[in-house]
């Protein structure tokens, strides 16, 4: 294990080595398949559930592994090192399971946290809209009171494990004249009549970690609202900067895998009689990759240390996502180049992992919107 993680205790060593003997035997070797398939991750993720991955981000309190921000960041860096697919339908859970932990009920938390530890619950989470993803607030899914409860209605778009999921927290408007602060959260459990999953969308990558359109027409009882009336705006951006350490920690692992094929590539590749990684030329851009990998993991570490220590975090986590996802895309671009024609062909891991990691620069917040973030908190001062 890196160095870089000389913080982690002797027992999150131990579950990181553990993760990355599963991940190598077991997840990884099904990755071409998945592509190539674009079947759901079912298999792959029973495994991370068995391993307690599926409630790594949770305290021992609500069913989960208790482990620190870092420990989570490197086990989210070796599932993605070794399936993309696997990694977005497991960190989508987590936005789902984040939101219960945040935003919740004790009597919410102690119903649906421990089973979504242990994996007898997957879940999702429904932010985005056709005409409402980079601004939240401006989301068209209303909720209305009735006598019974509340009524949702809209749609929701490219959610990660939503038509699959057992339980979907959705945010709506549910007053539409207080703006962000009208905003609240709601837990729809699959099978409720009037919420409807569309197909899986057809992606460039992460075949298997399906995304959905879901149509949503519903009744709920009370207490399906989650927390408090008003409250969801504040849980999703809490939540999402959960989120981007965790999509940070994804271009990484796959980023890294990039960079290894690269390097493994060009000492075995020999073209004139010399190895491809005696020319100077692919050494310099080896070294490149090196770089932009190793700002990027020391920017999303320092985000995971200060959520860690419950600190303010969001401008370290928008700076982390920012970084990591262009960073993964260099890597990754630079290591199709070092394989030549062969890069381009389905044949080398490098071409599925290029399209898989294309996606980061748009989801959570895409590259425009964290600059115009970043650059909020500079001019604030």
């Amino acid at each position: 294990m890196s160095g870089l993680f000389h913080m982690l205790s002797e027992e999150e060593r131990l579950f990181c080595d553990m993760l990355e003997r599963i991940v190598a035997e077991r997840i990884a070797p099904k990755a071409a398949e998945t592509d190539e398939t674009a079947a759901f991750v079912h298999e792959q993720i029973k495994l991370l559930a068995e391993a307690g991955l599926l409630g790594a981000n949770l305290p021992e309190a609500h069913g989960g592994a208790g482990i620190s921000a870092q420990a989570l960041l490197r086990a989210v860096e070796i599932v993605a090192g070794g399936c993309g697919s696997t990694v977005s339908a497991l960190t989508a859970h987590y936005l789902a399971t984040d939101s219960i932990l945040i935003g919740g009920s004790d009597a919410q938390r102690a119903a649906i946290l421990p089973k979504a530890a242990t994996g007898e619950m997957l879940g999702a989470f429904a932010l985005t809209e056709p005409t409402a993803g980079s601004d939240p607030a401006d989301m068209k899914t209303r909720a209305r009171r009735t006598q019974d409860g509340w009524h949702l209605q809209g749609t929701k778009c490219f959610i990660s494990n939503g038509g699959i999921a057992d339980f979907v927290v959705v945010y709506a408007v549910s007053d539409p004249e207080a703006g962000h602060r009208g905003i609240s959260a709601f837990v729809v459990q699959k099978g409720t009549p009037g919420f409807e999953p569309g197909a899986p969308e057809r992606t460039m990558g992460l075949k298997g970690g399906h995304v959905f359109t879901l149509n949503i027409d519903c009744e709920l009882p009370e207490d399906a609202l989650l927390g408090a009336a008003g409250q969801g705006f504040k849980t999703a951006m809490k939540v999402l900067d959960n989120g981007r350490v965790e999509v940070a920690a994804q271009c990484i692992g796959m980023a890294q895998a990039a960079l290894d094929g690269a390097r493994d590539y060009a000492k075995g590749r020999v073209i004139g009689g010399e190895a491809l990684s005696d020319k100077q030329g692919i050494r310099w851009m080896l070294a490149d990759m090196a770089l932009e990998l190793q700002s990027a993991r020391l920017m999303a570490l320092e985000a995971a240390r200060r959520r860690e220590l419950g600190e303010r975090f969001s401008d370290a986590a928008v700076m982390a996502k920012l970084k990591a996802s262009e960073a993964a895309d260099m890597v990754a671009d630079t290591a199709l180049q070092i394989h030549g024609g062969y890069g381009y062909t389905r044949d080398f891991p490098i071409e599925p992992l290029t399209r898989d990691l294309r996606i980061m620069r748009i989801y959570e917040g895409s590259s425009e919107i964290q600059r115009n973030i970043i650059a909020g908190h500079l001019l604030a001062h």
